[in-house]
């Protein structure tokens, strides 16, 4: 495996609202090149939004991350020496700076209030200019801006864009990016209540954190220009960009991150199990070498590349989660399943006492399931009785199937324990010989009596799973 010195990635996200999957593949990705080469993943929460914080969504991300097992090396209760990790407790550190780019001339004060920036956007808009700040505070003079904070006028921190300038970067997913600074707003980084927007927080952090790498997706591209231009002003070296594919629905409208339906809990807690989260996730804009399909998160660790993200769209494909969730559900080790599933049995109220009864019922549910809740749905017949329907019960009574019956109890009761599915499937041939019945004659009696209705499991599987006194049991009430 080649050798990449000192990683330093970091999760920044903004606690505004439930984890959404497109957050989980900026984490994931990070997390997979972190761990790849032995760097360190930080979790950072990126909480001055004011408007929108939200406090419920901080546990939320955390126990996200935790359910998936993507679990960083240093953040909120597990602090290192990047401290603190909510970017509300680091606000002294950006006045410190955004003073000091007012002082060099990189930054000003803007005083406009709402309704002029309004009307400005409005003229901008039907003159069919590009929507952009106008910088009519850029050049205020040094006594107008002092009698204006002396009057206590709100007031906002804009960097000051450079003019006639073409930003150029490297991305590692886009290549060589330019962008002309005529397209490049006079960002506020310093908001009227004190906070700092996350371009003027994200570029201090990430530096004093010593960030190498910035994972972060597509839509972040075209603010790279603004955080070059911080770099630049402070004097410091930007990290490696790369920024991640959109995500897209399948009819390649965007994924709104502010659409409960595609939070990670929503599909965690519906019971897709969190490998298969993981697994689908992964290939959201990324591809192996071999294009193989399904991984392990170890085996993800090993096989992740930043050269393998892909430029185009990925497709969020509910089909895909599904056919991958299935695949887990038979492919985890039985007990695990069944330890995941019995909640489902407990609201349904099913007796598992049963140990070896329910991990033989677990065994062969999960082969018909993509979900796991959908588990009982598969199972709970067996745990019941189902009442006969007037085909079924005309069928069991007929003189052929009371032979039938009678035959197959006195020989179960006679035969050696334990019976296995090979020895059953035995005593039904033997059954077969010596009545001379064959075919529906000789099952549907037997499958109606076991089962409840003539269509289902194997005669030998059906008495596997209930056992030779359960079996039996069932079969005597069905012999007039």
């Amino acid at each position: 495996m080649e050798t990449i010195n000192d990683i330093r990635v970091r999760f920044a996200p903004s606690p505004t609202g439930l984890l959404h999957l497109g957050g989980v593949r900026t984490a994931l990705f990070n997390y997979l090149f972190a761990k790849k080469y032995n760097g360190t993943f930080i979790l950072r929460i990126e909480d001055t939004d004011r408007t929108r914080f939200d406090e419920n969504s901080v546990e939320n991300l955390i126990s996200s991350l935790c359910r998936l097992g993507l679990d960083y090396d240093e953040g909120p209760y597990k602090e290192g020496d990047s401290k603190p990790y909510f970017q509300s407790e680091r606000l002294d550190m950006y006045h410190k700076h955004a003073k000091q780019l007012i002082d060099n001339g990189q930054a000003y004060y803007c005083f406009c209030t709402k309704d002029e920036l309004d009307d400005m956007r409005k003229k901008q808009e039907i003159a069919k200019e590009t929507t952009k700040y106008d910088g009519r505070c850029k050049n205020l003079s040094d006594t107008e801006i002092q009698a204006k904070l002396e009057a206590k006028i709100p007031f906002v921190v804009r960097m000051k864009i450079p003019s006639d300038t073409v930003f150029d970067f490297e991305d590692l997913v886009r290549g060589n990016v330019q962008i002309a600074s005529d397209l490049v707003e006079d960002q506020v980084i310093l908001k009227a209540d004190g906070f700092p927007t996350y371009h003027l927080a994200a570029v201090i952090d990430d530096h004093y954190m010593r960030i190498s790498h910035v994972l972060r997706g597509e839509e972040w591209l075209y603010s790279t220009p603004k955080h070059l231009f911080l770099y630049q002003a402070f004097g410091w070296s930007p990290p490696i960009w790369v920024h991640l594919p959109l995500l897209l629905n399948t009819d390649r409208s965007k994924l709104s991150k502010r659409h409960g339906d595609f939070s990670v809990s929503t599909y965690l807690d519906a019971g897709y199990p969190k490998e298969a989260v993981i697994n689908f996730v992964a290939l959201l804009g990324w591809h192996s070498a071999d294009d193989r399909e399904l991984f392990s998160l170890g085996e993800l660790i090993q096989e992740f590349s930043l050269e393998r993200i892909t430029k185009s769209a990925a497709i969020f494909d509910i089909t895909k989660l599904e056919w991958m969730s299935g695949w887990y559900i038979r492919s985890l080790p039985l007990q695990e399943v069944a330890h995941k599933c019995r909640v489902y049995f407990e609201k349904e109220g099913i007796d598992i006492h049963d140990e070896v009864k329910y991990l033989k019922v677990i065994s062969r549910a999960r082969d018909q399931i993509n979900k796991l809740p959908d588990i009982t749905l598969h199972a709970k017949m067996f745990y019941t009785e189902t009442p006969l329907n007037q085909e079924c019960s005309e069928i069991v009574q007929q003189d052929i199937s009371q032979k039938v019956l009678t035959w197959f109890v006195k020989a179960l009761q006679e035969g050696e324990e334990p019976m296995d599915k090979e020895a059953i499937q035995i005593l039904v041939s033997k059954c077969s010989a010596e009545l001379g019945i064959k075919g529906k004659a000789l099952y549907f009696p037997l499958r109606i009596a076991l089962f409840g209705d003539c269509h289902g499991p194997d005669i030998p599987l059906l008495i596997d799973l209930y056992g030779k006194q359960e079996s039996l049991s069932r079969l005597h009430k069905h012999i007039l």
